[in-house]
């Protein structure tokens, strides 16, 4: 899809999603908690182009929201917890890649898994650091400056969610068309090519894991400072594999398609668990089953089909 199409649906997007929010008040906190997993999406659509999944990257996201929760007493202000998280995880990220970069495929995703869940019993066991399963409770931080009232307060954090989701998407389109964003493609398809060529694939896939893990952080940050409680589950398996869903829902063809994903699963698991509360799981696994068996480009792969059919008619 041409550049300046997606441009045009990113914008769409933007002003529907924020349309949405002022005629469903509920929404906003819906809302951000989406864009900020689609943040963290991008980062594993990232990995999922070099043909690699981590099954632990909410390892990243709980590094973000408990640097906000430990930070935030010191430092009240939403615009520099922000790049701290990001700084954190992405520290965190080197760490942990210089390690997992080495392995390819499953061993690659199981390792993520068990780091993550290495961190997930350290926040749960070290009670007098993180309150353990209590979790820590985050006071609302100023925005540039300013002490909001707590409806103005989740309007900012929607308008700076979206802000830093269109940036991450319009970074990794970009990224993804540079050479380093060829070379993943490559580590895919013909990794023993690329080292002939003297590209190292440790070094580009190390590359894409810390960008990964600044975007996880971000989003953990953004989610910490959302829901203003911060637990050990963010670190838990289940929310890595709700960014797995989300990443297959909306599909890695194009950066729109973990927004798409996790606006989808937010809002398909608030209805699901306000009308069946007792079978919430099972429905979003049908709508999973279904994307796989009709639609296994995701939701961008149905978008980008139908704007192609359409523009092929008009040719």
């Amino acid at each position: 899809m041409r550049r300046g199409t997606e441009a045009t649906l990113a914008l769409l997007a933007a002003a529907g999603l924020l349309a949405a929010a002022w005629a469903a008040p509920w929404l906003k906190f819906v809302l951000t908690i989406a864009l900020a997993k689609g943040i963290a999406v991008l980062g594993i659509l990232l990995l999922l182009r070099a043909g690699q999944v981590s099954f632990g990257h909410a390892l990243f996201l709980a590094s973000g929201a408990y640097a906000v929760a430990f930070l935030a007493p010191a430092a009240p202000e939403a615009l520099l917890l922000l790049p701290a998280a990001a700084l954190l995880a992405g520290l965190l990220g080197l760490v942990v890649g210089l390690f997992v970069v080495r392995y390819r495929d499953i061993f690659f995703g199981m390792l993520n898994l068990a780091i993550s869940m290495v961190l997930y019993s350290l926040l749960e066991k070290l009670y007098e650091l993180t309150r353990g399963t209590d979790g820590i409770r985050v006071e609302p931080p100023r925005v540039a400056g300013f002490a909001l009232t707590l409806e103005t307060y989740v309007w900012a954090m929607l308008v700076l969610a979206l802000v830093l989701a269109v940036g991450f998407g319009a970074f990794v389109r970009a990224y993804l068309g540079s050479p380093m964003g060829q070379a993943l493609a490559g580590i895919k398809t013909r990794e023993t090519r690329l080292e002939f060529m003297g590209v190292s694939a440790r070094r580009v896939l190390l590359a894409a894991y810390v960008l990964s893990a600044v975007m996880g952080g971000v989003a953990g940050a953004i989610v910490g400072m959302t829901t203003r409680h911060v637990t050990p589950l963010l670190a838990y398996w289940t929310s890595s594999g709700e960014l797995v869903f989300i990443a297959i829902l909306g599909g890695a063809g194009g950066a729109l398609g973990p927004f798409l994903g996790a606006a989808a699963y937010e809002l398909v698991r608030v209805y699901a668990a306000a009308s069946f509360a007792d079978a919430w799981q099972a429905i979003l696994g049908t709508v999973l089953l279904l994307v796989i068996l009709f639609a296994p480009g995701g939701l961008w792969g149905v978008i980008s089909g139908l704007l192609g059919r359409r523009a092929g008619r008009a040719a």
